[in-house]
């Protein structure tokens, strides 16, 4: 596992992390970490526990064995409400909007987590221009990549050091996950550390300094883009990619 950054303690720490739906395990095994500035992305097929990933380390499904560290904050049990009070910011595949309340008080509701500035606020309108001239409209009548716009908004407004991304290119042309991708990069440039789950392997490949690849709930292979580039072969047999 390596990394051309300085070598700061990680943000987020998972280890061993079991977990799953009830009865059905789904995690077994994960490990990951990421650090401050720094972009993780998360690949694998579909099922290989991804989201899961993310829903446990939010608190929102419980984790049955390992453990999750903020820092050295363990959240491993800690109730799912508390969770964003820490500066962990989530959006969830599906984006999560409010859709019948407008883009103003989407936003709202994210600045009433910790209470943020005024000036958080206008920060992340400068990030996304395009929803200052939709403040009055409902969320739900916004275009798809105005909808994953906002929903990354409202996460930035905790003002987060760790921001989980979970699919924030599904169902968007190129030209918006290219978007996506360079909002991801000013996130980085600014502090925040970024868990990236997607399945358009060239936008994770594009933004994050390290991979982590995911395969039946475990944490198989770590990478590097450019080691990546030089040999594809772990992208064909934990993802099922050929890159000719």
């Amino acid at each position: 596992m390596t990394s051309t950054r300085p070598q700061a303690p990680p943000i987020l720490r998972v280890e061993a992390l079991r977990g799953g739906y009830g009865a059905v395990r789904v995690l077994q095994g994960i490990d990951l970490e990421v650090r401050a500035g720094e972009v993780l992305g998360v690949l694998g097929r579909n099922g290989a526990g991804k989201t899961t990933t993310l829903k446990t380390v939010m608190g929102l499904l419980p984790a049955t064995g390992g453990r999750i560290w903020l820092g050295d904050i363990e959240l491993t049990s800690m109730p799912a409400h508390r969770i964003p009070g820490l500066g962990v910011g989530y959006v969830p595949q599906g984006r999560g909007l409010f859709r019948e309340l407008s883009v103003a008080d989407n936003l709202r509701m994210g600045m009433l987590v910790r209470a943020s500035a005024p000036a958080v606020h206008e920060r992340v309108l400068e990030l996304f221009p395009v929803l200052r001239e939709r403040l009055r409209q409902a969320a739900g009548t916004l275009s798809g990549g105005e909808q994953q716009m906002l929903a990354m908004a409202r996460a930035l407004c905790i003002e987060p050091a760790l921001l989980l991304l979970d699919e924030p290119g599904e169902g968007l042309q190129p030209s918006l996950v290219a978007r996506v991708v360079e909002t991801v990069a000013r996130l980085r440039d600014r502090g925040v550390a970024v868990v990236l789950v997607e399945q358009k392997v060239d936008a994770v490949l594009g933004v994050a300094d390290r991979v982590v690849f995911v395969e039946n709930g475990r944490t198989v292979h770590w990478s590097t883009p450019a080691e990546l580039a030089a040999d594809p072969e772990p992208l064909r047999r934990h993802v099922g990619l050929r890159r000719d």
